[in-house]
C-alpha cells in the first residue's frame, strides 16, 4: 500500500512539474515576442489607396524598426498632418537630394530614375485623360530631410502635400507582406 501511495503521489508530481513548464515556457514565448515586436519588428495593417498597386487595403505587413534609409524603400511613416496616424509611402529622398518631377519624370539629383512600381491601371487612366500622375515639383531636401510619395500617386497624401519628413518620422522598412497569403512577398518594386 505505501508502495502505490508512492508511486501516485509521484505521478501527481509528474503531471504538476510538466503542466509548471508548460506555463514557464509560454511565458517565455510571449515575452520574447513582445520584446521582438516591440523594440525590433513591428506588424502592420495597411489602410487606405495610397500604396495600390503595390498594397491593398487589408494587406497585412511585418516591417523592422531598426535600419538605415534608402531609395525606393517601402516605409512606415508618422503622419504629419494626423496626429497618432501612420502612413505607409515609398522613400524617394534622401538628406541632400534634390527631387523633382517633370511630366511624369522623377529625377534625383538630376538623374532621370525608373519607377517601375507606377506601371500600373491607375497611372494609365490618367494619361489617357490627358492628365499628368504626378504634379511637377522641386525641392532640395535639408539634412535629416526625407521625401515620401505613393505608389498610387493621385490619391496619397504624401511629401507633396505635407512637405519632408524627418529620420525621426520614419518609423520602420516594410520587409514582408504575409496576408493575403496567396501574395506573400519581400519584393516591393
Amino acid at each position: 500500500m505505501k508502495n502505490k501511495n508512492k508511486q501516485a503521489a509521484a505521478e501527481e508530481e509528474s503531471w504538476g512539474k510538466f503542466f509548471r513548464d508548460v506555463f514557464v515556457m509560454f511565458l517565455v514565448l510571449v515575452s520574447i515576442y513582445y520584446v521582438v515586436f516591440s523594440f525590433f519588428l513591428a506588424n502592420e495593417v495597411v489602410s487606405g489607396p495610397s500604396m495600390q498597386p503595390t498594397f491593398e487595403d487589408g494587406d497585412r505587413l511585418i516591417a523592422v524598426r531598426q535600419f538605415t534609409p534608402k531609395r525606393n524603400d517601402v516605409v512606415i511613416i508618422k503622419a504629419p498632418d494626423q496626429p497618432g496616424a501612420m502612413y505607409i509611402k515609398r522613400l524617394i529622398g534622401l538628406p541632400g537630394d534634390t527631387v523633382q518631377s517633370k511630366n511624369d519624370v522623377l529625377y534625383v539629383n538630376g538623374k532621370k530614375i525608373a519607377q517601375p512600381y507606377l506601371n500600373n491601371k491607375y497611372k494609365t487612366a490618367d494619361h489617357l485623360a490627358g492628365m499628368t500622375y504626378t504634379n511637377n515639383f522641386k525641392i532640395k531636401l535639408k539634412k535629416n530631410q526625407y521625401w515620401v510619395m505613393g505608389d498610387h500617386r493621385d490619391v496619397s497624401n504624401d511629401s507633396r502635400r505635407f512637405g519632408p519628413v524627418s529620420r525621426s518620422s520614419v518609423l520602420s522598412k516594410v520587409l514582408l507582406r504575409y496576408w493575403p497569403v496567396n501574395q506573400i512577398s519581400s519584393n516591393f518594386y
